[in-house]
């Protein structure tokens, strides 16, 4: 198998250092992305106060319900504060891989809260559809939850930018809580109209079932990325395929790859790989091969940490170790 000259290296990690997108960056401080989780809270206290006035003044049960949701989004940008906090640490003695797993707790816990919200709202509003009763001041409250609904608005999408930029898993599922709560109070509000021109009473809490169906969906999409995220499952395929582009530029030069594994912890990614050369290298050669590699792959997916391990080509031992355990003989 042909030998890889020094030049060659040099040339095809600075061809595909070139392929880097200018969207990838580094990470940035992650003790930083805490005073979004402020925002966020400050957001839930105003919003609490604006539909339980909603609520006051009309006894709509849907717009109870837009209220305790706003209750589970106060609660659950507490624990986001608490989890970016935590997540913000270094590395120390006891987490050597560092704190950014914390991320996983905060959705998970949320997605939790909303489910137990969604009961919540379930169990007021069959209660009301068996006993309706009529909707006082209904204009009025409309008013009220619109206001709310545009704060939630306009916080959730500085929380979604913000957490797509950084990969922040807990900005992310706080400002999609957010977006659901605005859809959930646009139904409540054509809820509380519908049940103003019609008259009947028990639109109102067919309404506030179908808002707690929504919000079990959204609790349950937060826990199960929550968990896959515990569990820690692969990178998706996009992020898998942009690492084989890698891959795919040094085969040419006669560098084979296998044993590839990767896994997420919150907004770090981590990626290992046994790497298989001409046996007749030098350490040092190998290494430095493995150091290009190393980084093109941290340049290609951003804030990734990556072992690679290195094999001569030629032995049949090197491609017996594939599998996650293997016997030693």
């Amino acid at each position: 198998m042909p030998g890889l000259s020094g030049v060659l290296v040099f040339e095809t990690h600075t061809a595909i250092t070139a392929m880097v997108e200018p969207s990838v960056r580094p990470l940035t401080n992650r003790l930083s992305l805490a005073r979004y989780a402020w925002l966020s809270i400050a957001a839930a206290l105003v919003t609490i106060l604006l539909k339980a006035t909603a609520f006051w003044v009309t006894g709509s049960v849907g717009l109870l319900s837009d209220a305790a949701e706003s209750l589970v989004n106060l609660l659950g940008a507490v624990i986001a504060f608490v989890m970016l906090t935590i997540a913000a640490r270094p590395a120390d003695e006891e987490h050597l891989y560092g704190h950014s797993k914390a991320e996983y707790f905060a959705s998970g816990a949320e997605g939790t809260l909303i489910l137990l919200a969604a009961l919540s709202i379930l169990i007021t509003a069959i209660e009301r559809l068996v006993h309706p009763r009529p909707l006082a001041q209904p204009m009025l409250g409309l008013v009220i939850c619109a206001v709310a609904s545009l704060v939630n608005f306009g916080v959730a999408r500085i929380l979604l930018s913000v957490g797509r930029q950084y990969n922040s898993i807990t900005l992310e599922a706080d400002a999609k809580h957010l977006l659901t709560d605005v859809w959930t109070s646009a139904g409540v509000i054509v809820g509380v109209i519908l049940v103003t021109l019609t008259g009947w009473q028990r639109l109102d809490p067919l309404v506030a079932i179908a808002v707690a169906g929504n919000i079990v969906w959204t609790g349950y999409g937060l826990v199960r990325r929550s968990v896959l995220g515990l569990m820690d499952a692969a990178l998706p395929a996009a992020e898998q395929a942009a690492i084989e582009e890698v891959f795919a530029r040094y085969r040419q030069a006669g560098i084979e790859f296998h044993a590839l594994r990767t896994r997420q912890a919150g907004a770090r990614r981590f990626v290992s790989v046994h790497v298989l050369v001409p046996g007749c290298w030098t350490v040092q050669r190998g290494h430095e091969v493995l150091e290009h590699i190393e980084a093109d792959i941290r340049q290609t997916l951003g804030d990734t940490t990556v072992d690679t391990h290195l094999e001569p080509v030629e032995d049949p031992a090197s491609f017996s170790d594939v599998e996650l355990d293997r016997e030693v003989t």
